[in-house]
């Protein structure tokens, strides 16, 4: 078999058999396969597409072209993880996982870096003074029994086919690919040999999905593929105009996310953080219902239990035990980089706020630090936004909205402007989406 006839096969929008799609993947992973060759390959894939059938069998090949973790068997059934496409203000794994944890399931989270205008998940912690992101399976498994829960990147041994894709589909103008996002997303939650997972799919002008008919592909394409490789799925479809929260920024989130998990978050970032881990102890049978799990999820913030295992959770991964205290139970600010300049944002009239553009203040945030253009840009992690209203708040002329942290003396014109004009305010009041939760994916 020779890769150039696999290209040609694609290329010209037939279907590859199992075998061919399993030789394009070894020959990636062995190195064999030319820079040049793997861009054809994708190019094809991208234009011509797959069937259900070739994704699976892509995904499955992924999935099983490295290191697999492995677990206790007693373990097995209430291993579980989610995922989210990606958001402005979206700390919710933080808050999850130690929640999911304190009733009674174990997480073992492999979270990403951001890149582009938002901030990850491996971002926001690394702004914890000695947060290790980079743990061994053996690491990984201690932190489980002891804390429940784990937030840490892949390792390289871990599905190395999607590293090796990845960093070509940046360079070739094939990331924007709902066969590619799934077989990426699920080979990497499959090779964690979780049981039950929950898809967070962005819906809105800061995600990757624009559309609820985008959204709805991806997330189907999504939930078919990581049933075919043996885990519980379902997807939350949940907008993403607004920033989820009042923060955006890292050290900003890491302090919302801990009000979250003293049960004085917000109510947007509530709900999600609820609905997602509802559906994961419903599926694993830790709730007869969805409502009893919201309940379930919602105590668990309430009385400090969540709040308890994210301690461990921080000390099991190098945060020095003062620290991870001072944090949740002391001034979180004390812990965390703090901004050199704070700039407050003014009402320029009265009446209702309609809008927050998600996707303006997540850009001027990321050009000032919070987030990469390039993989090996630094992150500022003092740097964001501190919302002060909602949409459908009333304010009043010279209200201060929102306060732009940053390392920079002066900020951009052209920056300083797009943040004051991301916020729109009506003279009249309109009719405003409570819920973030627009749809859920069986």
């Amino acid at each position: 078999m020779r890769i150039v006839d696999v290209i040609i096969k694609k290329r010209d929008g037939k279907e590859l058999t199992d075998e061919e799609i399993k030789f394009v993947i070894k020959e990636l992973v062995d190195g064999r396969l030319e820079s040049s060759q793997l861009g054809a390959m994708l190019m094809a894939w991208y234009f011509n597409g797959m069937n259900a059938r070739e994704l699976s069998v892509l995904t499955n090949t992924m999935t099983h072209s490295g290191d697999t973790l492995s677990w206790p068997d007693e373990w097995k059934p209430v291993l579980v993880d989610k995922h989210s496409t990606g958001g402005v203000g979206d700390k919710i794994s933080l808050i999850l996982a130690p929640a999911l944890a304190a009733c009674g399931l174990k997480v073992p989270m492999v979270s990403g870096r951001g890149l582009g205008f938002t901030g990850g998940t491996l971002d926001k912690l690394e702004a914890i003074p000695g947060f290790q992101v980079d743990l061994t399976l053996e690491e990984m498994q201690q932190c489980l029994a002891d804390s429940g829960c784990c937030i840490c990147g892949q390792t390289a041994t871990l599905v190395p086919a999607d590293r090796i894709m990845y960093a070509t589909r940046d360079i070739t103008g094939t990331v924007e690919n709902a066969n590619f996002v799934t077989a990426s997303i699920i080979s990497k939650k499959a090779a964690e040999n979780v049981s039950a997972l929950v898809l967070d799919v962005k819906v809105g002008r800061a995600s990757f999905s624009q559309t609820l008919d985008d959204a709805r592909h991806l997330a189907k394409n999504l939930v078919g593929a990581a049933r075919d490789q043996g885990m519980l799925t379902k997807a939350v479809l949940t907008s993403m105009d607004h920033p989820l929260g009042m923060t955006v920024g890292n050290s900003l989130e890491v302090i919302e996310a801990i009000s979250g998990l003293k049960g004085k978050g917000p109510e947007d970032l509530n709900e999600l953080v609820a609905i997602q881990g509802a559906l994961l102890l419903h599926a694993t049978g830790k709730a007869e219902n969805i409502d009893q799990g919201r309940d379930l999820i919602l105590e668990t913030l309430k009385n400090g239990a969540a709040l308890n295992r994210f301690e461990k959770m921080l000390i099991n991964q190098n945060v020095q035990p003062g620290v991870a205290h001072e944090l949740c139970y002391g001034n979180a600010e004390s812990v965390l980089p703090r901004e050199k300049y704070s700039s407050p944002l003014v009402t320029s009239i009265s009446g209702y706020v309609v809008d927050l553009d998600a996707l303006a203040i997540a850009q001027v945030c990321g050009a000032l630090g919070a987030a990469r253009a390039r993989a090996s840009d630094i992150i500022l992690p003092a740097v964001g936004v501190q919302l002060n209203v909602k949409v459908g708040q009333a304010v009043v002329e010279g209200q201060v909205w929102g306060e732009l942290k940053h390392e920079c003396e002066v900020v951009p014109k052209n920056l300083w402007k797009k943040l004051q004009d991301a916020i729109s305010i009506s003279l009249t009041q309109q009719r405003i989406e409570v819920s973030r939760i627009l749809e859920i994916i069986e």
